[in-house]
């Protein structure tokens, strides 16, 4: 199983020669191509140098990616100083990618491609290295000094170009720092050009509108003094006249040219946003990549999300001109809950089908290929479930079964029957689908328009409902995974909460029509004098009993007033 280390082991301890063969294929280049990082690291023994070529290699699109992060998983493996190493080397690989990116006279297509590619090996090693998140060490927390955090610097150069930004040059940013090599590490040298790109386009897109404005304001003043001029301009002509008239001509000339000026730097603004927003892009989800990578799953990047907030115009712009870049770049719009809100109308108006394409583009990324969704591993991995009790034998097998397995294949086989296939599985989809919403259960209540469902706030009834809300959510999760249609419906209210997005008071529509009726025309009107006596609380059915729930600490002892009736809908949400 070492035949290959052993035998690169023994011709360099005998002093054999490395050298390419006849075509120019080196010993290192095989090895990276079967991804042996054993051999690599006993290559690089004998021979340092090829320590960078390795490094280089990343920049190599015929060489499979994951090959080369076999191997480079594998050298940052041995010591923390060699997993530094490979850190850093790749962070100045990447960094000079991105320069190169944002330089507009490289090739686009072919320089976001190998920047995109060698984030993605330098975020997986991060992952992987001795002190990765997952042992607690995360910097992008709390910033610790750890030596890895040396790779990133995650903010203090930044802080000390936002707190300039803000106190001398407000939103334009043409303040150098001087820093050395030390103080900014390569990829911060980066973010650092990048941020300055977008607030000089902010910059531009600012002085756009006011010149928009000001195009406005002179035509409207043209229009005045023209339309005056043909319907009180006298029947004969003086010499003053005359003066006159061509004054007023060449004012008109000026402001005809002074509008023209204006409207030429309008369209350069608008080819510079044309030249620059993909390569940008490209930028940016390198950056999102990197601050990803340093959090736990699941989790957004506080740094991140203070970057999109602070350049939001700019982001929303570039969207708005090429709606496709959410798909092909801000993969963060789709990802984090505390983004997507800020982009929602946009991400909303794309097509229905592009979002599924990218859904599953992304959810199957790096999984083996799987034609037959129903096709098991071998027989244990069949779910045998009995029909007469469906939702609970199901529950069982589920929760005893390798999630892993699941999310590569489903096999169903009912109890006592021989079928077997695409068409039990669809089936065992649709039963499962009318059962999870079964009153029987008490998982689940209708809402008032009778299509869609909510989590009943009453389950407890049921002893097991916290396990059979836990397999809802798988079987509902192993659909989407699959592909497979079940039939129901929830309200938009319950689905923002699973997406982690803000509810609203206005999302009580879909569950009670005329609460939320009622809930707007006290917002709408002054109820001073009309003594509705509401208070905030309230009046919930359990199990036929009515009982009152506060809707803040003591609640139900404060009225609603004109004056304190706006937090009424904070309080609702």
């Amino acid at each position: 199983s070492h035949g290959q280390r052993d035998t690169a082991q023994i011709l360099l301890m005998r002093g054999a020669k490395y050298l390419p063969d006849k075509n120019g294929v080196t010993p290192l280049d095989l090895c990276v191509q079967g991804g042996y990082g054993e051999t690599c690291e006993v290559l690089i023994q004998y021979h340092p140098r090829l320590f960078q070529t390795i490094i280089q290699m990343t920049q190599n699109e015929d060489l499979r990616e994951n090959m080369l992060r076999q191997v480079l998983e594998h050298l940052s493996q041995q010591s923390e100083s060699q997993y530094l190493k490979i850190l850093t080397s790749l962070a100045e690989v990447a960094t000079t990618n991105g320069h190169k990116l944002l330089s507009l006279s490289s090739n686009y297509e072919a320089q976001m491609k190998s920047l995109l590619r060698i984030v993605r090996i330098f975020c997986h090693v991060f992952r992987i290295g001795p002190s990765s998140p997952s042992n607690g060490n995360d910097m992008g927390y709390n910033g610790n000094k750890t030596p890895r955090s040396q790779v990133f610097k995650v903010r203090k150069v930044y802080d000390v170009v936002r707190k300039i930004d803000v106190k001398e040059m407000n939103f334009t940013k043409h303040a150098f720092i001087n820093q050395t090599s030390h103080e900014q590490e390569p990829l911060e040298l980066l973010w650092h050009s990048l941020d300055e790109w977008l607030v000089l386009i902010a910059t531009e897109l600012m002085k756009n509108k006011r010149d928009s404005a000001n195009i406005t304001s002179i035509l409207l003043k043209q229009k005045g003094p023209n339309h005056q001029d043909a319907t009180s301009a006298p029947s004969f002509a003086t010499a003053g006249a005359e003066g006159r008239k061509e004054l007023s001509t060449d004012a008109v000339e000026l402001k005809t040219y002074d509008v023209a000026g204006k409207q030429e730097a309008c369209a350069d603004c608008q080819d510079v946003i044309s030249m620059t927003a993909n390569r940008l892009s490209a930028v940016i989800q390198a950056f999102y990549m990197c601050c990803s990578c340093q959090m736990p799953q699941g989790m957004t990047s506080p740094r991140f999300i203070e970057f999109v907030c602070k350049h939001d115009d700019v982001l929303k712009c570039f969207v708005n001109r090429n709606p496709k870049i959410i798909f092909d770049h801000f993969h963060f719009l789709l990802e984090c809950p505390e983004l997507m809100s800020r982009f929602m109308h946009i991400i909303k108006a794309q097509p229905f089908k592009d979002r599924c394409e990218w859904f599953y583009e992304h959810l199957h990324a790096g999984q083996p290929d799987s034609d037959m969704v129903h096709r098991p591993v071998n027989e244990n991995d069949i779910l045998l479930v009995h029909r007469d009790s469906i939702f609970r034998s199901s529950c069982e097998v589920v929760s005893k079964a390798n999630c892993a397995k699941l999310k590569q294949g489903i096999a169903v086989r009912f109890h006592g029957e021989e079928g077997m296939g695409q068409g039990v599985v669809r089936e065992w989809f649709d039963i499962l689908s009318s059962e999870i919403v079964n009153p029987d259960y008490a998982l689940f209540t209708q809402s008032a328009d009778g299509t869609t469902f909510q989590p009943n706030s009453n389950s407890s009834v049921n002893p097991d409902h916290l396990n059979y809300f836990r397999f809802a959510g798988q079987i509902l999760g192993l659909a989407l995974n699959h592909r497979q249609l079940v039939n129901i419906y929830f309200t938009r209210s319950f689905y923002k909460h699973i997406l982690g997005i803000p509810v609203n008071y206005q999302d009580v529509a879909s569950i009670d029509p005329e609460y939320a009726k009622n809930l707007q025309w006290i917002l709408d009107n002054d109820i001073s004098d009309l003594g509705l006596e509401l208070t905030f609380s309230v009046e919930t059915d359990v199990f036929g009993a009515m009982e009152e729930v506060p809707l803040k600490p003591g609640g139900a002892s404060i009225l609603v007033t004109q004056e304190n009736k706006v937090s009424i809908q904070v309080y609702s949400e």
